[in-house]
């Protein structure tokens, strides 16, 4: 697969999942328009512009409408066109469903949920009236099994879920496709911050026994990209634990 003369703009790309995809898009040859709260790693960047394609940074937080909608125009502005999508961007706030307060219940669903419709909505017009583009969600498995003290979390990465197949429908008369991929345990700072009795747990209902990696993850999201027949899928990248 060639990304050649494609733009692509991912969210939460500083670190960990949202890092690797841009890496993996940069050494196919996108042209990048990166996202996130936080300011990008000078070393990160350097990385990406070896590869040879532009890369540009925003910085700011998608859950604020604006600042999301201000993202698509720049982007648009800078390159004229978006060719690719990742919705990358998530927060987590975990605690049992007793002891979660609204203000916790909402922030996550703001983020996560909210965040990615704020980001895709003027996107996926720019998609449907150039008759092209290549939508990708990053959902969760906890979104379609649940996970004890994840109901906040679970609950935004479901209606990603639900987000993503009815915007494939709508957006495949105009060659418009939206999947999502579910990663699993997948080798962060998130997982990271386990104890090692609590990854035990974790890996021993895991078949293939191991936390996976970010890259592997941005493996299935070039798969997604460069499949030109299939959209409205939630591609789980898990080890077999679900």
């Amino acid at each position: 697969m060639t990304l050649t003369g494609q733009v692509a703009l991912v969210t939460g790309a500083t670190r960990g999942i949202g890092a690797a995809i841009a890496l993996r898009l940069a050494q196919e040859g996108a042209d990048l328009m990166l996202s996130a709260r936080s300011a990008f790693p000078a070393p990160l960047l350097q990385t990406l512009k070896a590869y040879g394609g532009q890369v540009e940074t925003f910085q700011g937080g998608i859950e604020a409408v604006d600042a999301a909608a201000e993202l698509a125009a720049q982007t648009i502005a800078h390159y004229g066109r978006i060719d690719i999508l990742v919705n990358n961007a998530g927060i987590t706030h975990d605690q049992l469903a007793l002891r979660l307060t609204p203000a916790q219940f909402a922030e996550v669903v703001n983020v996560n949920l909210n965040g990615t419709y704020n980001v895709t909505q003027p996107v996926y017009k720019a998609m449907m009236k150039a008759r092209r583009g290549v939508i990708i969600n990053l959902a969760s498995i906890v979104g379609m099994i649940g996970n004890i003290g994840q109901a906040n979390y679970a609950a935004s990465k479901a209606g990603i879920i639900g987000l993503t197949k009815t915007l494939a429908k709508e957006g495949a008369r105009r060659g418009v496709r939206v999947n999502a991929i579910a990663p699993g345990m997948i080798a962060t700072s998130m997982t990271a911050a386990l104890s090692e009795q609590a990854a035990a747990k974790v890996l021993a209902n895991i078949p293939l026994n191991r936390f996976g990696t970010p890259a592997e993850v941005a493996d299935a999201a070039a798969f997604l990209i460069g499949n030109a027949y299939v959209t409205g899928q939630v591609l789980t990248v898990d080890g077999g634990l679900t």
